[in-house]
């Protein structure tokens, strides 16, 4: 039994470009895909992303401004914790 194609048939050659011009106009196809639809929704998301963490950063340096923690200020001690000397 041959594995070689039929006399007649298309070449290996011609077999190879058709195979590599079918891969191409996949891989277009998929980098059009990922231009038109990926690449926008992970902007938004991104954008989302960002603007909740940037929310939540403004909450918490409320809350460290609110309750003495600022630069400037520091960290309240509990009853009969020593000093820390290093301050």
């Amino acid at each position: 039994m041959s594995t070689y194609p039929p006399p007649g048939g298309p070449s290996v050659g011609q077999r190879f470009e058709e195979a590599l011009e079918l891969i191409e106009l996949e891989l277009r196809h998929a980098i059009a895909y990922v231009n038109d639809a990926v690449v926008p929704q992970v902007r938004r998301e991104s954008i989302s992303a960002l603007r909740a963490m940037s929310d939540t950063l403004r909450n918490l340096a409320d809350k460290f401004e609110g309750s003495g923690l600022g630069i400037s200020g520091s960290a309240p001690r509990s009853p009969g914790q020593p000093e820390d000397p290093y301050r």
